[in-house]
C-alpha cells in the first residue's frame, strides 16, 4: 500500500477561539487517537492535507513528520473529515494510529469491473455494496477490491465469499451476504396502455353521437304537444 508523508504539528486547545484563529492562518485541527495513548491534538496545513488526502484515497496509510518527538514517524489513518456543506472545505480531521506489526480491520472500497453477460439481453449491473470490511496489515491495506461482474447474467448475484482478496487480505462478515446483481430490462409501458386506451375512449364518443339525432325527434313530440295545446284552446274559444 502506498504511504504519504504529512506535517502535523500539536496544538493548544485553550483559549477556546484558538481554532478558528487556526483555520484563519490556513490551518486545520485535527485529532490523534492510539490504541495505547491519549487523544492528542493535532494541526494541519489546509494546503498540503488537501493535496495529500482525498476521497478517492482515504484508506491510504500516512507517515506524520512533525517537530514533536512524540508525533514524528507515527503511522496513521484517516478515519473522519468534517467538511463545510457549501464548498467542501476541511474543518476538522480524525486519525487513528495503527501498529504496523498487528492487524486492524477497515472498510475497502469495492471496484466493479468488466461487463456482466446480462447487458446483452438489456440487463441492468445494480451493485448492493460500496465497501468490504476486510482484516489485514497496515502496509497491506488495498486500495480497493477488484469484483469481476463479466460472469454474471440476468437475476445472477455475486456474494462476498466469491471475491479474490489479495496477500492475507481477509474479509470479514457474518453472513455471506450480496455485493453485486444483474437486474432484469425495465420495460416501457406507459405507450402501451396509452394505445390500448385510446380505442376504448373513442367508442363512447361514437355511443355518445349516435344518441344525439334522438333530441331532434323528443322535440318534434314535444312540438306536437305544444300543438295539441293550442287547438285545445282554440276550440274552446
Amino acid at each position: 500500500m502506498e504511504t504519504i508523508d504529512l506535517t502535523c504539528e500539536k496544538r493548544e486547545v485553550r483559549p477556546k477561539g484558538l481554532v478558528n484563529r487556526l483555520r484563519r492562518e490556513g490551518r486545520v485541527p485535527g485529532i490523534l487517537y492510539g490504541n495505547s495513548t491519549s487523544a492528542t491534538p493535532v494541526a494541519l496545513t489546509a494546503m498540503e492535507l488537501n493535496a495529500r488526502v482525498s476521497t478517492a484515497a482515504r484508506q491510504r496509510l500516512i507517515r506524520l513528520k512533525s517537530p514533536s518527538a512524540e508525533l514524528d514517524g507515527k503511522h496513521v489513518i484517516l478515519k473522519q473529515v468534517q467538511r463545510t456543506p457549501v464548498k467542501g472545505s476541511i474543518l476538522h480531521v480524525d486519525f487513528l494510529e495503527v501498529d504496523l506489526s498487528r492487524t486492524l480491520r477497515i472498510n475497502v472500497p469495492l471496484k466493479f469491473t468488466g461487463r456482466p453477460a446480462g447487458a446483452i439481453d438489456g440487463g441492468i449491473l445494480q451493485p448492493l455494496e460500496r465497501e468490504v470490511l476486510v482484516e489485514c496489515l497496515p502496509l497491506e491495506i488495498p486500495e480497493s477490491v477488484e469484483v469481476d461482474v463479466s460472469p454474471l447474467g440476468v437475476h445472477d448475484v455475486m456474494h462476498v465469499s466469491a471475491l479474490k482478496f489479495a496477500g492475507n487480505v481477509r474479509p470479514i462478515f457474518d453472513a455471506d451476504y450480496p455485493v453485486v446483481t444483474v437486474l432484469p430490462p425495465t420495460v416501457a409501458e406507459a405507450p402501451a396502455a396509452a394505445a390500448e386506451a385510446a380505442p376504448g375512449e373513442a367508442a363512447p364518443a361514437e355511443g355518445a353521437g349516435g344518441a344525439a339525432p334522438a333530441q331532434p325527434a323528443s322535440a318534434e313530440g314535444a312540438g306536437g304537444q305544444a300543438g295539441g295545446g293550442q287547438s285545445g284552446t282554440a276550440k274552446r274559444a
